[in-house]
């Protein structure tokens, strides 16, 4: 098979779901199913636009929140509390035994640990002068 290599910054949808399928093909030959399955959670505003919002999926009983996201107008009020206690409920419903979840604002990490997460690992300047902390919960 003769192949080549092409770099671009701009790649097509059907091309990186080729690569998800691959991978994911892999991965339930290597280690079962994942039963991935996204999770979302919204706080939406007076005219119905979302205000914030939590984007993740569970996968091998583990919930993983991706994006975490509160309106500037409306942090300090505990709706990334509230809405990461929805999303590790809907999570223990699909059986998850764990989250995890990842920042490099340092802000939003106490946020995480005064929920319950815990420090795993870090990297170092990432971005520069600041790390990227990862953080977990046991959820049962």
């Amino acid at each position: 098979m003769k192949t080549t290599l092409e770099i671009t910054d701009e790649p097509l949808p059907q091309d990186l779901a080729r690569i998800g399928e691959g991978l994911a093909a892999f991965n339930d030959s290597d280690v079962g199913a994942s039963g991935r399955k996204a999770l979302a959670v919204f706080v939406r505003g007076d005219a119905g636009a979302i205000v914030a919002g939590i984007s993740g999926y569970t996968a091998w009983g583990w919930l993983y929140v991706q994006w975490l996201w509160v309106d500037e107008r409306l942090r300090g009020r505990r709706i990334a509390a509230s809405m990461l206690d929805a999303a590790e409920r809907e999570a223990a419903e699909r059986g998850c035994q764990a989250a995890w979840i990842d920042t490099f604002n340092p802000t939003a990490a106490k946020v995480y640990e005064r929920q319950g997460y815990r420090p795993f690992g870090t990297l170092p300047d990432f971005p520069v002068g600041r790390s990227r902390i990862f953080l977990q919960k046991k959820l049962r």
